[in-house]
């Protein structure tokens, strides 16, 4: 019985438990534990506030952050949606840049191409030479182009590139000249490419030809001479200028 009654001893109730009115028991030993518990969050929410004031801060005051309570959580740094933003923007005048200070851009002035003599295998005349150039068929003597070229071909008194200029006959141009008109520079000079006008069956390329007439009508002009590198003296009468594939002007008559 003594070991019956030992066991028995055991497992019989707690005596320092008890029940509640709501039908739980809770044991005296857990009371304390409770109040213990009570006790740190108040000493941790006097801690907080004393932080507040510029109290040192301790162990309960990182406690407390850690759970998220604390004036601090506001500033927190680890969250980039709370960093306040310092940049401060000034207002600047930009002045303005006068256009007379721009300073246009450099453009490459247009090479001329160098008057020049070839020489060919075999002499040339100044009609052969056009007619290979243009593509007129012209033929016959050079002064009388201007008349055999009626009703063929557009006939005009002012320059036309790729046109074949008419020298009329003189004295020292007994059979006239022709020349095909390569550019026009301006209204008083045209470049030509033509042939034996030297009498030396050559071919003179990229030769220029100033118009020296009273009224700019291209009646009278003045031919560089490329062995001296300058305009010549000598003044020659034009009859016109034939153009192939040109709608004929109001003067061909």
């Amino acid at each position: 019985m003594a070991g019956a009654t030992a066991v028995w001893t055991h497992c019989r109730e707690n005596p320092a438990s008890r029940k509640t009115k709501s039908g739980y028991r809770v044991p005296k030993s857990s009371v304390p534990i409770a109040s213990l518990t009570v006790a740190a969050l108040l000493l941790g929410v006097t801690t907080a506030q004393a932080s507040v004031k510029g109290a040192p801060p301790s162990l309960t005051k990182d406690v407390i952050s850690f759970f998220g309570f604390g004036p601090d959580q506001a500033n927190n740094p680890t969250d980039p949606a709370m960093v306040p933003d310092r940049t401060v923007l000034l207002p600047r005048m930009i002045e303005p840049v006068a256009m007379t200070d721009i300073a246009p851009p450099h453009l490459p002035a247009l090479a001329r191409e160098t008057p020049r003599v070839e020489y060919p295998l075999r002499k040339i005349f100044c009609v052969e030479y056009a007619r290979l150039r243009s593509g007129l068929e012209v033929f016959g003597d050079a002064k009388y182009w201007w008349t055999r070229a009626k009703n063929l071909y557009a006939r005009a008194a002012h320059p036309v590139e790729e046109a074949v200029m008419v020298f009329a006959g003189s004295k020292r141009l007994k059979r006239g000249h022709v020349a095909v008109v390569t550019k026009v520079v301006s209204a008083r000079e045209i470049i030509v490419d033509q042939a034996n006008w030297m009498n030396k069956g050559e071919i003179d390329l990229a030769t220029p030809v100033l118009d020296v007439s009273k009224n700019n009508d291209w009646s009278r002009v003045r031919v560089w001479h490329i062995p001296s590198g300058q305009f010549g003296t000598r003044v020659y009468a034009v009859s016109g200028f034939i153009a192939k594939g040109l709608t004929r002007q109001a003067r061909n008559d």
